[in-house]
């Protein structure tokens, strides 16, 4: 039941308008890159020091010293640019992105967001979530909507050590595309084949469902 990850990015592509400064968290978020629509142009930034980031690299593409926040090898763009990653922090900080795409283990009704640690698991540290849900002018999260034992990763309040607070404004799973506004989610949409009763069932969070709720399209 659901969309698959590739389709998750795809469809938050979507919400991408030309000429905006984007960055891109690990996991799910990274896969964005791979459906720019057509004709638009956008500057994707990585927190390590690129500006410019293109698609994955085809085999013969690989360049080893180029990779993003996640290591990941990645390519760069026609006007791309390198840089410290204290200029990189500075342009985030300095609220010059203009959308930031980030992966989550659960979100809350308020629009707060926890990302970066699991209690009792080790942690290399939050990494620059924390600077991207506060300096980014918009926040989107690709997310499962329950984890693999079935629990909702949608709440009503975070349990998790939060990365932001009341700082998200969209949301797309494998199940729908969630808007939250006034400390409410609004369901948007919901994946091809699966019913707005399925979605209710793995929601913990309370969802505001407002006349027919469409279904995805890609």
């Amino acid at each position: 039941m659901g969309i698959s990850r590739e389709q998750i990015a795809q469809r938050i592509a979507q919400e991408i308008k030309d000429g905006q400064y984007i960055n891109l968290g690990i996991g799910i978020p990274t896969l964005v890159a791979n459906y720019v629509p057509a004709g638009m142009e956008v500057m994707f930034q990585s927190e390590n020091g690129l500006l410019g980031m293109g698609e994955f690299p085809t085999e013969d593409e690989v360049d080893a010293d180029l990779i993003n926040a996640g290591k990941q090898t990645v390519t760069a763009v026609t006007g791309a640019a390198y840089f410290s990653s204290a200029d990189s922090f500075a342009m985030i900080r300095g609220g010059h992105v203009d959308l930031t795409v980030l992966g989550a283990f659960e979100i809350d009704e308020g629009g707060s967001i926890a990302s970066w640690m699991i209690p009792g698991k080790l942690v290399k540290g939050m990494g620059g979530a924390m600077d991207l849900v506060a300096g980014a002018q918009n926040i989107i999260v690709a997310m499962a909507h329950a984890n693999k034992k079935g629990e909702s990763k949608i709440l009503k309040s975070c349990s998790l050590p939060l990365t932001g607070v009341n700082c998200i404004k969209k949301v797309v799973t494998d199940l729908a595309v969630l808007e939250i506004k006034n400390g409410k989610i609004h369901l948007l949409e919901r994946a091809p084949g699966v019913s707005v009763e399925e979605i209710v069932k793995l929601t913990e969070a309370e969802l505001i469902i407002t006349g027919d709720i469409p279904e995805m399209q890609f």
